[in-house]
């Protein structure tokens, strides 16, 4: 009981329970989740900035840097392209949208989606876009790209002076990731109050109704986040990382509860870092460069997302898809499973999916009501991805063990 996961996952039962309970009315427990929300969020913005530019000086010493940024890049890229295709498979069949009549459905409550909301930005926009013209309006607003490009950039430029004028630099800003540790263990130390808000208020004011029209979508979708997250990324660590598969599984279960819980990749963040490092044993350098950047960056469980309801919604529709509208799936969800910010909130990337297959997207809001339940299940895959990242490239880019 004194495990802060074990605390963790009875107080989310609880918090469900109570919610079904309640109704709408355990909305009163909604001040629990948001304080403790508030006070994660206080610190991942100073602690993706001082862990990147740490992450990123201390792998400027290594001749092999280069290789772990491109080895990073490209295993995001590569596992979000495997999950859509995952939910392209799975959704030929077993047709999680044929028979349903979204003409039946009431509407009269559900938000308008417009193609606007969708909208991807350009290639040329998007590099524009990550780099800062005010750096403190970034760390204000919360910009990660922005900070993401800055930190990466001075972590790169404390490797080019003199190393007697950055050694100091360098160690100071360890001392601070270690006073952020200091700082989220005994913010952790409420998580189950939060946990237990934040559950109740999700269930309460959603309740398990909506699943109903969705419900064999929402099936299809935690089936492929298991095969994903359980057998796919336990497999890659086996075979390319210093750890077994077995030990990933059973380390990772503190960080995946609390990203179901909190449906935020960033706001998980702090606990991913402490497990890879303290229990995984993955390298400082390694982890301060590879988490942060994977918190916003690597999607795989919205990727899945994406496939699954571009899949439904063409068989609701009776849409034949071709080898090139798939491809149009495959690039867009994985484009946007990239671009998607490590937030939770109403999936708005998945009209673009849906537009660049010449899918109807007006039976979305069927889905937004439901996003929270499943914002909460595939942040839990996108933190896995993450850890499994980092463990590869720590034995990928020959780093110590442990510094």
């Amino acid at each position: 009981m004194r495990n802060i996961g074990v605390q963790v996952v009875i107080a989310m039962l609880i918090g469900a329970a109570v919610g079904f309970m309640m109704g709408e009315d355990a909305s009163i427990f909604a001040p629990l989740g948001t304080i403790f929300i508030h006070l994660i969020k206080m610190l991942v913005i100073p602690l993706v900035l001082v862990s990147i530019i740490a992450g990123a000086a201390s792998l400027g010493d290594s001749p092999k840097a280069g290789k772990i940024g491109i080895g990073t890049f490209a295993f995001f890229i590569l596992t979000s392209a495997a999950a859509v295709a995952l939910a392209l498979i799975l959704g030929n069949l077993f047709q999680p949208g044929a028979g349903i009549d979204f003409s039946t459905q009431n509407s009269a409550n559900l938000m308008t989606v417009t193609e606007e909301q969708g909208a991807l930005p350009g290639v040329m926009d998007t590099f524009i876009g990550m780099i800062p013209t005010n750096v403190f309006e970034s760390l204000t607003t919360g910009n990660i790209l922005q900070i993401l490009f800055f930190s990466i950039f001075l972590g790169i430029a404390l490797t080019k002076v003199k190393p007697e004028g950055a050694k100091p630099i360098i160690t100071a800003l360890n001392a601070l990731i270690d006073a952020f540790v200091w700082m989220i263990n005994y913010v952790m130390i409420i998580a189950p109050i939060g946990v237990f808000g934040l559950m109740a208020e999700s269930v309460g004011t959603f309740g398990f109704e909506a699943l109903e029209v969705v419900f064999k979508l929402f099936i299809l979708f935690v089936v492929a986040i298991l095969i994903f997250g359980f057998v796919f990324f336990p497999a890659l660590v086996q075979l390319f990382s210093r750890v077994s598969a077995k030990e990933f599984i059973s380390k990772m279960k503190k960080p995946q509860v609390m990203a179901l819980s909190t449906a935020s990749s960033m706001a998980t963040l702090p606990v991913t870092m402490e497990t890879c490092e303290e229990e995984l044993k993955v390298s400082k350098a390694t982890a301060s460069f590879v988490l942060p950047l994977g918190a916003t960056i690597n999607m795989s469980g919205n990727a899945i997302y994406y496939g699954l309801v571009a899949i439904f919604f063409a068989q609701m529709y009776g849409i034949d898809l071709t080898l090139a509208t798939y491809a149009a799936i495959i690039f867009t969800s994985t484009l946007g499973a990239i671009g998607q910010a490590g937030v939770p909130g109403p999936s708005f990337l998945v009209v673009a999916v849906l537009l660049a297959a010449g899918i109807p997207i007006d039976g979305l809001p069927l889905l937004f009501a439901l996003d929270r339940v499943f914002d909460m299940i595939r942040t839990s895959l996108n933190i896995t991805g993450d850890a499994a990242c980092a463990l590869i490239m720590d034995k990928y880019a020959d780093q110590p063990v442990k510094e």
